[in-house]
């Protein structure tokens, strides 16, 4: 195909940081899903590096959620902040030229 250009490697730059963020945000709902059923404290191997992958995003939330939020909802609250920043990083991309754009006889 003429004009055939690597879609994964052109926008690497784009790629990467957005796949960063959909693993934090599946992975603090993974944690949020599996603290209803693993007690605290277990020694759940996928649980405990749910909680290793998000515990350094989970600090910064907890500390700007009020106290009314059970600590057990902070997950979501992060997941929803996550995606916050990943919908802004989109944006600043998209506005600056640097993502994969659909072409005249794609689709």
């Amino acid at each position: 195909m003429a004009g055939d250009t690597n879609i994964w490697w052109s926008y690497l730059h784009f790629h990467l940081p957005n796949y960063v963020f959909s693993v934090l945000f599946y992975t603090l709902f993974g944690r949020f899903l599996l603290g209803f059923v693993v007690p605290p404290g277990v020694d759940n191997y996928i649980y405990r590096w749910f909680c290793r992958l998000t515990d350094w995003l989970i600090r910064p939330v907890d500390w700007i959620t009020p106290r009314m939020i059970p600590r057990a909802f902070l997950p979501p609250v992060a997941a929803f902040w996550v995606i916050i920043l990943r919908i802004l990083f989109f944006m600043i991309m998209f506005q600056a030229g640097l993502t994969p754009r659909m072409g005249p006889g794609a689709g």
